[in-house]
């Protein structure tokens, strides 16, 4: 479906990104864009963490006079719990010579495959990199990919305003859909609809569907204004992994599940939406759900993963609206599987180089939004005029008169409006040498004895208690194994928003103690153990924490010993 562009004999640039769009409606003299007044926001992302590197630039070569924007914040960003933030200082740019059309319209035809061409080619890799103070070779090497978004510019509410497609969607849920209702043809979907992608990359799913006509704040949010664009050495060139679930969650952990629910309709309280999921054999259903027209809401069940490993197909759906998904394929995984052998003695490791310890996906913050409506009363007088007959005169006359009998009739309609939530999501490890080390020193031990850790999560939202989980599970990493090979689960010990969790008993320990053995080999200096907090779950997603903590190694545990000789 794609064709690759080669940058130069040492990469190759491929395109994940397609476009559509269809013709502008109009507007009015306080709500316009103007053809051509637009540019795209890049982000450098690194291949093996998802997290975008330094801060996104926006280009264009039709730079605008704003009032407001919302700083520079990639899809990423906004996904991972970013909120939007106004921002009325002077907007920053940079230009790119030669840059086609990004958002199509009636006068001017955006072509995707020049789109691709461009940004796969060796002079604008060159100048980007520059831009980023990165060297080609560094940005081409197969390490960082680029995020790309269509930006756009133009005026709302009488003010010029520059944002991506995903802060289009947010901005119109936080004004309860006036953007959309004003500029929907633009916002909804000219700039959303000119990139998306044609595969699954960077969390994204590929986006499937009508290539014109307004789309849901859910949709664009979910799938749409974002291309990427890979470099990879050609020698060293691999296909994509096979992606065969969406989601991985853990046995026995409470989780949410959620999709987005559109409405090209409206769907009010007198006909509301009832959403039913079913997962692991049992059925929940998330009723009332309410949702103006042309909006969309996400839907959710919270439920309890099972006991074993296996593979759990959630399915979705509803008597209203429409579903982004109809299902879910979750693979629940048991991570207590892998904990570190017995260390002994007599074990060495010459070899042994410290690494840096891993910083895996994080997210300590969520927001969501759930509609309701209120009824806005109309009384209208209806009248029904009715003949009320006297007598006939001498002529045959009817004499009467008339009477309204009619009455007053509510034709009122509903109100959108929305409930925020939010979540946040902080913690902190404390790894410190076992009270059963009769040397250790404050914060400084021997190599050989045990370490704990004891992980603290503090979990705040605005949400009832049906829409979120606090934290439930932790796994630590060691530097003796490069923090890869072996880990252990840690042992909820005490739950809810507070939870606290530490080391599970070890089987090796003489005392049943919650400890972690260091290697006896292990060099003087920093021990530190990495810790992941994950598994506290909203309808945005799932937080998480990296979590570092150290103990100070001087000598071994032999050092301990003493012999004397026999007398």
């Amino acid at each position: 479906m794609l064709t690759s562009f080669t940058l130069t004999a040492f990469a190759e640039g491929d395109p994940n990104a397609d476009g559509g769009g269809g013709n502008m409606g109009g507007g009015s003299s306080t709500d316009t864009w103007t053809p051509g007044m637009d540019g795209v926001r890049v982000s450098v992302v690194d291949v093996s963490t998802g997290a975008v590197m330094g801060t996104p630039i926006d280009y264009t070569n039709n730079p605008p006079q704003l009032v407001y924007h919302f700083g520079k914040k990639s899809k990423i960003q906004y996904r991972n719990g970013a909120w939007l933030s106004f921002d009325t200082s002077t907007y920053t740019y940079k230009t790119l010579a030669g840059m086609p059309p990004i958002i199509k319209s009636q006068s001017i035809g955006a072509s995707i495959e020049a789109i691709k061409q461009y940004f796969c080619s060796e002079a604008v890799a060159g100048m980007i990199a520059k831009d980023f103070g990165i060297s080609f070779e560094t940005l081409t090497g197969g390490k960082y990919k680029l995020l790309i978004e269509p930006v756009g510019y133009f005026k709302f509410q009488g003010q010029m305003a520059g944002m991506t497609a995903h802060e289009a969607a947010m901005y119109d849920q936080l004004l309860g859909g006036q953007l959309n209702s004003r500029m929907g043809s633009f916002s909804h979907q000219n700039l959303p609809l000119s990139l998306f992608l044609e595969r699954p990359d960077l969390g994204f799913p590929a986006y499937g569907g009508a290539t014109s006509g307004k789309q849901s704040n859910g949709t664009i949010m979910e799938s749409l204004g974002m291309g990427t664009i890979t470099y990879t050495e050609l020698e060293a060139a691999t296909p994509p992994p096979v992606i065969s679930h969406d989601v991985e969650y853990r046995i026995n952990t409470e989780v949410i599940t959620a999709v987005i629910l559109n409405a090209s309709s409206e769907i009010n309280p007198k006909s509301p939406a009832t959403v039913t999921f079913n997962a692991a054999g049992r059925n929940y259903t998330m009723s009332n759900v309410v949702i103006p027209r042309g909006g969309s809401q996400v839907v959710w069940c919270k439920w309890t993963t099972p006991a074993a490993e296996q593979t759990v197909t959630v399915t979705v759906s509803t008597n209203k609206g429409t579903l982004n998904k109809t299902k879910v394929v979750a693979k629940i995984v048991d991570l207590s599987k892998n904990p570190p052998p017995d260390p002994r003695a007599d074990d060495r490791n010459n070899s042994f180089s410290a690494v840096s310890p891993p910083t895996k996906a994080q997210r300590t913050s969520a927001q969501w939004s759930v509609w309701y409506a209120l009824w806005y009363a109309y009384w209208v007088w209806v009248s029904d005029w009715v003949w009320h007959h006297s007598y006939y005169d001498i002529y045959g006359n009817d004499i009467g008169y008339w009477c309204d009998h009619g009455q007053w009739e509510d034709h009122g309609w509903y109100n959108f409006y929305t409930n925020q939530y939010s979540a946040s999501l902080a913690a902190s490890s404390v790894v410190k040498p076992d009270d059963k080390n009769p040397t250790k020193s404050g914060n400084t031990m021997k190599s050989g004895y045990g370490v704990n850790n004891t992980v603290s999560s503090s979990f705040t939202t605005n949400a009832p208690a049906t829409h979120v989980t606090g934290a439930q599970n932790a796994v630590s990493w060691f530097p003796e194994f490069r923090y890869s090979t072996y880990w252990r689960l840690l042992d909820r010990t005490s739950g809810g928003y507070s939870a606290k969790l530490e080391f599970k008993q070890n089987e090796y320990s003489g005392y049943n103690r919650r400890v972690h053995f260091t290697p006896v080999w292990y060099p003087n200096g920093n021990y530190n153990v990495y810790t992941w907090l994950i598994d506290s779950w909203t309808p945005d997603g799932m937080l998480s924490v990296n979590l570092n903590s150290n103990v100070t190694i001087q000598k071994s545990v032999f050092d301990d010993w003493h012999i004397n000789p026999q007398k």
